[in-house]
């Protein structure tokens, strides 16, 4: 049996139910912000993913993420890996995982929390539209098609990671190939016929913001899969980017609306967490701030200028984790320093220290995760609409998604 650093896994298992715990927040911040006829649904979609994405990561997900690399040949073009453990088979405790001081099921435990909240985030797009039967089929081929291959791309040893693309904890696997999806569908799926009154709670969206704030650190700071110094940057940073993106976000739309907007304050703070995800662990603290500065302004102006657009997406998924996770992975390319990260320690310095091929490639990855998320969640969402119907009808719009798909209502009226 490998060594087992006691240290190191009670840390991962602590960083797993943080990372757990940001799919209900999620649900929370999205049932906020949609009227009080859709709570229901759209926080049924986020608590489905962390059921049925569990149900496919035990049978074929994880083998398919983290079995075989691009190296050896032993997995499908460096794009996505084999069955070999399909079902967890072979996987026992004495089964080391890629970081060989904690165990291989708590290395699963953790990637899981993972593609759980992944597709979840690209519910709030298309809010108050899509039937339940066919989210289910596009959460099932989302994460096959898009997701899976991703994290084997860049962190399971495929052609991502092999070309030298550098994300720590989820710029490309997680928040722009989300946001990226978010687009296609809202695309697709066109607008609302039925004007929403939300958001009906902005305290539940304070109450999830949060849960996510908090589930962050587990996600940002447990991407390290131990605790060393590491560690501790992209913790800190974490809460950096966030506050600077949070106020940021506060006071350019202090300044457009005239008044301070707690809204704005909530989404900002997103934004920033989005945006410092794939380089926490590379940037020193100073870089955190500017990165999260930078992030509040231009995913404000981002969300403003799809209103202008007239695109449809309700909760801002496309301007917030697409547009943020484009920017952090860019943003890594420009700001990363072994002075934070030693290159022993999978570090690379950015294009400011003068490695432009890594900003390049940072640059080129995350345009091919965009091309490759949109015409495959496109592509997807057709296939579904032949085999079931992807808007609900006009009736059920109008009654709200809580009665009109799950017979169930959030709040009882007032008689």
């Amino acid at each position: 049996m490998p060594h087992l650093d006691t240290g190191n896994t009670g840390f991962m298992l602590l960083c797993t139910s943080l990372v757990m715990l940001m799919t209900p927040g999620l649900a929370f911040f999205y049932g906020g912000l949609v009227g009080r006829k859709n709570v229901l649904a759209i926080m049924m979609q986020s608590f489905a993913s962390m059921g049925w994405t569990t149900v496919l990561w035990w049978a074929f997900g994880f083998s398919l993420c983290f079995s075989g690399d691009h190296k050896s040949g032993t997995d499908l073009f460096g794009i996505v890996g084999n069955l070999d453990w399909a079902g967890l088979r072979g996987i026992t405790l004495a089964t080391p995982s890629p970081n060989e001081s904690i165990p291989m099921i708590v290395f699963c435990a953790y990637q899981m929390m993972f593609a759980i909240i992944t597709p979840a985030l690209i519910t709030g797009a298309f809010a108050n539209r899509i039937t339940f039967k066919a989210y289910m089929l596009f959460l099932t081929a989302w994460l096959i098609f898009v997701y899976f291959p991703f994290v084997h791309m860049v962190w399971g040893g495929g052609i991502l990671g092999e070309w030298g693309v550098k994300d720590f904890a989820g710029g490309i696997v997680v928040h722009n190939i989300a946001g990226i999806a978010a687009l296609a569908s809202i695309l697709y799926v066109g607008k609302r016929k039925v004007a929403d009154r939300g958001p009906h709670s902005i305290p539940l969206v304070a109450l999830g913001t949060g849960l996510l704030w908090f589930g962050w650190y587990g996600f940002n700071a447990g991407s390290e899969f131990r605790v060393d110094s590491t560690t501790s940057v992209a913790f800190l940073n974490t809460d950096i980017a966030a506050s600077f993106a949070a106020i940021s976000w506060l006071l350019v739309d202090w300044r457009v609306s005239r008044k301070p907007k707690f809204l704005g304050l909530l989404t900002g703070a997103v934004a920033g967490l989005a945006t410092i995800t794939p380089a926490a662990g590379y940037v020193s603290p100073s870089t955190a701030g500017l990165i999260g500065l930078i992030a509040g302004v231009v995913c404000f102006y981002a969300v403003s200028l799809k209103n202008k657009l007239g695109w449809d997406d309700a909760l801002d998924v496309w301007g917030v984790h697409g547009v943020g996770g484009f920017l952090g992975i860019v943003l890594l390319g420009v700001f990363a320093s072994t002075e934070w990260n030693s290159a022993a320690n999978g570090g690379v310095d950015g294009l400011l220290r003068g490695n432009s091929h890594f900003f390049f490639v940072q640059l080129g990855a995350t345009v091919f995760s965009t091309i490759w998320a949109f015409v495959f969640t496109l592509g997807m969402l057709w296939l579904i609409d032949k085999v079931t119907v992807v808007h609900v009808d006009d009736a059920g719009e109008e009654k709200g998604l809580d009665e009109a798909l799950h017979g169930e209502t959030a709040y009882v009226e007032a008689l």
